[in-house]
Parts: C-alpha cells; structure tokens; sequence
C-alpha cells in the first residue's frame, strides 16, 4: 500500500462558462469531462487535465451559481500548483498572465524551484511550478493547445497546499496514516513526500495560527485527493483509515475512479482515488469533454438534467 502521488483538486466556481474559457484558452488545460456532480447532479462538474486525461493532472471544479465570497484562512486547501516543463516556461507564464491582467505574484523560489503564484479571474489561489530538475512522480502528456507552445505548456498538478493552525494533527495523518514522508521546512511552510516524490508527489503544509478559519465560497477547494493503485488496495485503504479512527466515506464508485473521502482532524476533505478506470471509459479519447457524460446510474435521467444546464460553448484547441 503506497500513495503514488496527487491524484486530482476539486475547487468552486460560481461561473461554468468563464471557468471553462480561463482554464481552456488562458491554462490550455484540455476539458477531460464534462458531468456533473453525482451527489446533486443540478451542477456541472468539469475535468480539466493533460491530452490524455492522466490521473495527477486533473484539475476538477463543481459549479455553484448562488455562491457567495470565500474569506481565507486555516482549515483550507489555500494554493493548487500546476507544473511547467522548465524555468523558462515560468517566464512564459509570467508574461501571459501579465498579458490577461490577472492578479499576478513576482517570479519567486521555493523548496529549490522556480514557482509563479497568481488567481484566477474569481480568485482562485494558483501556481505555476518548474520541472526543470525535478525527479520523482513522471508528468503527464501536454495539450496542444492553439496559442500555447506544447514546450511551455501544463503538464500536470504540482504541490498542493494546506493551511491549518496547528502542523502536529495534518502531519500525523499524513504520515503515520498515509505514509507521507516529512522532509524539510521553510519558515512556517512544511514539505511532506509521497510515493517516488517530486513536484507531482507533494503536499506543502502552512502552519499559521494567527488567521481565522477560512469560509469558502467562489474560488475556493473542496477538496485534494491523492492516487492509489486499484480497487483492491483502496478497501485497504478503506480499513486503514476506520483504524485510525477517521470518520469517512467508505468505498464510493464514481464511474472514472473508486473513492474514498475522509477528513482529517484540521477539517480538511481528503479523497484517496483509483488510477483507473479512466475517463475514456464511457467516450473516445479523441472526443473526450465534447458531449455531457453521466455515470450509468443518471443515464436514465439525462433529458432533465440536461434541461437544467445552461450549455457551455467549447471551441476546439
């Protein structure tokens, strides 16, 4: 039993169709699929990830109209990162994002790589962090995208970040229940390893006890979900975490991947997720994210959930 790395981030947006355009047309991020959420399937869900639907590339985001703001603090998924293949695609980045006037952070270095923080247009706290000596978990196979050199483009989820008040609760779980490994520090910013490590392998933890608890809202995660081998080794998982004493969700089939969620004891949603089977499992790769897919139990409500989404305009990369 080993967490091979991150699996996918799940966040909020209170817009589908700008959310769709920024992370299609500004990320160049593929739109992997197109659902919705199989708990209250009045909402889209959308994938975004490499050309292939890889799993540690997906970037998921449930879409909730009536949302209100988020205020940040502790008790929070507060930064996903995306990696880049090289430090010159952060100046790539850096340039582009300047050039869609967003909200963006100087060039800086962290953990010995170059990182670009920045938001997306609802705020959504964002990362760009370089391959460019990394070593461990593989990336994933880059989009090409229309305006996006493919030798600059995403490939992948880099570390995320949680902010807690105290570090002593997350690392526990992390490491005696997930079997993280803890490595170094940079002032308040802890590194936790998983699996063959590097960018695609990480979770920074902020430990910050001055802030409020964070109340989330558009822009904010919902939760992070971390990659396991198969089914078979997720019901150990299952077992593992009913030991440590951890109320969660048991095995959930969601189609794509087996899940298993749970929260850990500085309320943050933690998702342990198959590999497989994969988002070509019900539509072409070819033509992946094209049509609204719905897991076999929604089929035979397709008419009125369809009739309950505005349609999203999708161009072709």
């Amino acid at each position: 039993m080993e967490i091979k790395g991150i699996h996918h981030v799940s966040a909020i947006t209170k817009y589908a169709q700008e959310n769709h355009d920024f992370y299609t047309n500004v990320l160049g991020m593929r739109l992997v699929k197109k659902t919705v959420n199989q708990d209250d399937p009045s909402m889209y869900h959308l994938f975004y990830a490499d050309a292939e639907g890889s799993a540690g590339t997906d970037f998921t985001f449930f879409e909730i109209p009536m949302l209100g703001n988020t205020y940040e603090g502790t008790n929070s998924i507060s930064t996903t990162t995306l990696r880049v293949p090289d430090d010159e695609a952060i100046d790539f980045w850096q340039e582009r994002l300047h050039s869609e006037e967003l909200e963006v952070d100087p060039v800086t270095e962290r953990f010995g790589r170059r990182m670009l923080f920045f938001r997306d247009p609802e705020g959504q706290r964002l990362g760009l962090v370089s391959d460019e000596n990394n070593e461990g978990v593989a990336p994933g196979v880059r989009w090409e995208s229309s305006d996006i050199p493919v030798s600059k483009a995403i490939q992948g989820l880099g570390p995320v970040y949680f902010t807690v008040p105290h570090l002593e609760p997350t690392a526990q779980v992390l490491t005696e229940t997930l079997g993280f490994k803890q490595l170094d520090n940079e002032s308040n910013i802890y590194r936790f390893q998983a699996g063959k490590g590097g960018t695609g392998g990480e979770i920074h933890v902020i430990a910050d006890a001055s802030l409020p608890k964070e109340r989330p809202g558009q822009g904010s995660v919902h939760h992070a979900a971390f990659r396991v081998k198969d089914r078979e080794e997720l019901e150990q998982w299952v077992e593992r975490v009913q030991d440590a004493g951890l109320i969660n969700s048991g095995l959930v089939d969601r189609h794509y991947f087996q899940s298993l969620y749970f929260r850990e004891p500085n309320h943050i949603l933690i998702e342990l997720a198959t590999d497989g089977p994969g988002f070509d499992v019900d539509e072409p790769m070819d033509s992946l994210g094209e049509a609204l897919s719905l897991p076999p139990f929604l089929e035979n409500r397709r008419e009125e959930i369809e009739e309950n989404l505005k349609p999203i305009r999708q161009h072709k990369n």
